[in-house]
């Protein structure tokens, strides 16, 4: 009990009936309906009908408060009439008389109203942030979030792990994305980096003799927004462990997770083991390194069937010659479809994905075999449709759609189609979560902007077979212990099992077109410190917000941050990023870049 309240605005029931009561809120609704005015009283626990008499000597001044007034209010606790009975709220079989009332918060006309769940533009709504998130659904949210978060801690703390907290001003480290820089004022002309993870800081955790280290850790990449990435800033639940190999890293983070999602969701989780797919079957079956499980459609490699003499669709074999990919995507019980379905899956694939089309060809029964349908069939022998409905897994009754083009953007495609046609069809099952690891990864790719190798994953990870590989192998043929967990189509982390020796650190890099001094001058502190005993170590990161995210049932991310950035990365709020003033930037010895008009 304090001054401005007994109860929270959800405690009140037929117990406390009779009672005086004090009770402190925003105003959310206001009904008049003549002689009686009813307030439903909000806070950050629920909400409270209060009711006032016309009769009453304030009723004209409380009906002349505007929505989202914060007042504080005297009454008694009634008993409800039969027929005004609210179940869907924990106080819905009572309401408060009001005896007096106190404003102790005044409001200016709102930009947006609170009490609705309507959409507004994001630009109004991250302007008045505060407000937005008054809104239930929001608000409800952010409690969730921190409810996970306290419990993703107490369950690390079970397992064995301790919290620490790393520097925010480091150094810069290649993690795939831009810094955010610092500049240093007792350095002048050198700068900090904001880290875009602990990485470093976390092995040398492992290097000091700690075993089990994780962290809510603040991350910082200066990188475009998506609807699953916050430009700007993050947190990822950071950990690293000692004398571990990937197995033991899989064996707790399925614990773990197993009872985040059962705790806070309904959904079903079909997997006490969650499955492995290497990184190439999943590119092949699915189109994307973070396949959505939850849609049974596979894709298949139809290439050399349409590569062969006897089909005659030179269309897809001018590509075919140039290196292309003919993928498959399934699309079953569709033969009853009207042609609008396929005519707008063909429109689909050329306005939002700038491909040339998306061909089809239904099958059908004919006296025991199967004949093909559409547009393109008669360009293929029948053998060949058969040889690929057997690949492609389709019956009579279904379709099959392909994408043709570079090997990269036919699988893009195909694997975008293959999401939309999950969809359209009903086939994804919502009710359901579906983890998998995502394993294998190659540990070098070639780099589309320098056309030069390019560490493909993390580069701190071990390469399978060790130096061995790295001297003996094709760099494009070296796997790495790398991991990531997906779950309905989200990547929520990435791991690795860490290079942890120097030797093969040093010529990882160097593939990669780093000279060991170039080494030293980025890592040497970790570098160093692996020189004084250093035990096998691995790491994993699953990102909180995309956690919430899931477990929230919402699709972007802006809706599960207390204050999020817009997609240009400004705080539209707090009016970040600013102009600083030339006295600031003086200290600093920078320099102002001014346009010429």
């Amino acid at each position: 009990m304090t001054k401005y309240r007994t109860n929270n605005c959800n405690e009140l029931n037929l117990t406390h009936k009779g009672n005086q009561i004090i009770l402190s809120g925003w105003i959310n609704k206001k009904r008049d309906h003549g002689n009686l005015l009813f307030i439903d009283l909000r806070d950050n626990y629920g909400l409270t009908q209060c009711v006032i008499d016309k009769n009453n000597s304030i009723f004209k001044d409380i009906e002349k408060l505007p929505l989202e007034t914060v007042v504080k209010i005297e009454g008694v606790v009634v008993e409800r009439t039969k027929e005004t009975i609210n179940l869907n709220i924990s106080t819905g079989q009572i309401e408060v008389s009001i005896n007096t009332f106190e404003i102790l918060g005044a409001t200016k006309e709102l930009p947006m109203p609170v009490f609705s769940d309507q959409e507004y533009a994001e630009e109004i709504r991250l302007k008045y942030r505060f407000l937005d998130l008054r809104r239930k659904k929001i608000h409800q949210n952010i409690i969730l979030r921190s409810k996970i978060i306290s419990f993703i801690r107490s369950e690390m703390e079970k397992l064995g792990f301790l919290e620490f907290q790393t520097p925010i001003l480091t150094s810069s480290s290649p993690e795939g994305a831009r810094d955010f820089l610092v500049p240093s004022r007792l350095n002048p002309g050198k700068f900090y980096a904001l880290p875009q993870a602990p990485q470093q800081f976390k092995q040398l955790i492992m290097v000091s003799g700690f075993d089990k280290y994780f962290q809510i850790a603040p991350c910082f990449r200066d990188e475009d927004a998506r609807a699953d990435r916050s430009p700007g800033e993050f947190y990822q639940l950071d950990v690293e462990m000692s004398f571990v190999e990937q197995e033991d890293v899989f064996e707790v983070f399925e614990k773990l997770f197993l009872k985040v999602f059962t705790k806070f969701s309904n959904k079903k989780i079909i997997q006490n083991k969650f499955p492995k797919i290497t990184y190439s079957d999943s590119m092949l079956k699915y189109g994307t390194d973070k396949p959505d499980l939850r849609n049974p459609l596979i894709l298949s490699d139809l290439t050399e069937d349409f590569s062969n003499d006897e089909v005659s669709f030179e269309a897809f074999k001018k590509i075919i010659s140039n290196g292309g990919k003919v993928i498959g995507i399934p699309a079953p019980n569709v033969i009853d479809k009207p042609r609008s379905f396929f005519d707008n899956l063909n429109n689909w694939a050329r306005k939002e994905m700038g491909a040339a089309g998306l061909g089809y060809i239904t099958f059908v029964d004919n006296n025991g075999s199967l004949e093909g349908k559409g547009p393109i069939s008669k360009f293929i022998p029948s053998q060949i449709l058969d040889s690929m409905a057997k690949k492609s897994g389709v019956k009579s009754g279904d379709a099959l759609f392909f994408s043709c083009s570079n090997e990269k953007d036919a699988y893009k495609l195909a694997s975008s189609a293959r999401e939309l046609i999950g969809e359209q069809l009903n086939l994804i099952e919502n009710n359901k979560f579906k983890f998998c690891w995502i394993v294998d990864f190659p540990m070098f790719e070639i780099n589309e902007e320098t056309n030069k190798l390019d560490f493909s994953h993390n580069p701190f990870s071990m390469p399978q077979g060790g130096i061995k590989a790295l001297e003996e192998k094709d760099p494009l043929d070296i796997l790495g212990f790398q991991y990531d967990i997906v779950c309905n189509g989200v990547e929520l982390s990435s791991g690795a099992i860490r290079n942890h020796v120097p030797e093969i650190m040093f010529k990882a890099f160097e593939i990669a077109g780093y000279k060991k001094e170039d080494v030293m001058e980025k890592f040497g502190g970790m570098v160093n410190a692996f020189s004084y005993g250093v035990p096998p170590h691995g790491d994993i990161a699953p990102g909180i917000d995309r956690i919430v995210m899931l477990l929230a049932g919402v699709k972007n991310i802006r809706e599960i941050i207390l204050f999020p950035m817009n997609q240009q990365a400004q705080d539209l709020m707090m009016n970040a990023p600013a102009d600083i003033p030339d006295k600031a930037l003086d200290e600093l010895s920078l320099l102002k870049n001014i346009k010429e008009d």
